[in-house]
């Protein structure tokens, strides 16, 4: 199990305005646990606690067991990171920037360099391992940093937004690699691509202000919220009554209807009925984080 427990972290100079506020939370140990929130809600200050690389001004956190303050030195042993600030040194090539990492974690030259090359295809940069990070891409680079960690035999592993940069036909080559990662590792994973935890994580934790303001999978998070369908409209004419939901405009024409099962079902045999065009889905993740944050998690948090 990964837990906290009134986890708070308050930074010097920021008069008492906590980066973590009160964070208690507890999921298992397995697949990918995501964390979502807009830019300084706390989530690559909650990774750095729990990677041993920061510590809280109070609460405690535990990955299996072990508390993250008193063994940081057995629990590194177990674990790689990604911070959101790595960079790839420019003078050195993809294979040697991942040989050099698993040389420091102890591997014989040979293995680090057969589990280099691996790890470089597994993130489609087998025709770069030799080319000098500084003539690659940025999202390039970023590819290189994920191999690194995916490289090592860390049991658990933390990715803080890892596909930033990355082109969309790369960042679902790469998802397919931690789907895969994540069958027999724990990997803890910010994103603010909302679809990348949608898809890959099986909890998800909602971090607003430094707040924990929802926590669980993907059908417990849309329980909470209000509207568990969606219609999407492709104009803005000829929309029906919406009794008990919400109605909005997108700037391309469309309109999408946020309502409760029994209304999409009423709404939906009705628009069929006039032959108009429409899809319907249960609420995604979009959604449910836009009225967690604006609208009832806000105010159940406060």
């Amino acid at each position: 199990m990964l837990e906290t427990e009134s986890l708070t972290k308050v930074y010097s100079g920021s008069k008492g305005k906590r980066a973590l506020d009160q964070v208690s939370l507890k999921v298992p140990s397995e697949g990918i646990f995501s964390l979502i929130g807009m830019n300084g809600a706390g989530k690559t200050t909650l990774v750095r606690i729990l990677a041993t690389q920061l510590q809280p001004t109070s609460g405690r956190a535990s990955i299996d067991g072990l508390d993250v303050m008193k063994d940081a030195g057995t629990l590194r042993d177990r674990i790689a990171c990604v911070p959101q600030e790595a960079r790839t040194a420019p003078f050195m090539t993809p294979k040697q920037t991942v040989l050099s990492y698993l040389l420091w974690r102890g591997l014989s030259y040979g293995e680090a360099g057969k589990k280099a090359e691996e790890a470089l295809a597994q993130v489609g940069l087998a025709e770069q391992t030799n080319v000098l990070n500084r003539r690659l891409s940025g999202g390039t680079r970023r590819k290189v940093l994920v191999a690194t960690v995916l490289s090592s035999d860390a049991e658990v592993i933390f990715l803080d937004e890892p596909t930033t940069g990355l082109d969309p036909i790369s960042r679902r080559d790469l998802w397919n690699v931690l789907a895969g990662l994540a069958k027999d590792r724990f990997l803890i994973l910010t994103t603010h691509y909302l679809e990348e935890a949608e898809r890959l994580a099986g909890a998800i934790g909602v971090l607003h202000k430094g707040k924990l303001i929802g926590l669980g999978t993907l059908d417990e998070l849309r329980s909470t919220v209000r509207y568990q369908y969606s219609l999407m409209l492709p104009t803005s004419e000829g929309v029906p009554p919406v009794r008990d939901g919400e109605v909005t405009a997108g700037s391309s024409g469309q309109t999408q209807i946020l309502t409760n099962e029994t209304e999409a079902y009423e709404i939906s045999k009705s628009l069929l009925d006039r032959g108009m065009k429409f899809s319907m889905s249960r609420t995604s993740l979009d959604d449910i984080f836009f009225h967690m944050v604006h609208g009832e998690g806000e105010e159940t948090s406060a």
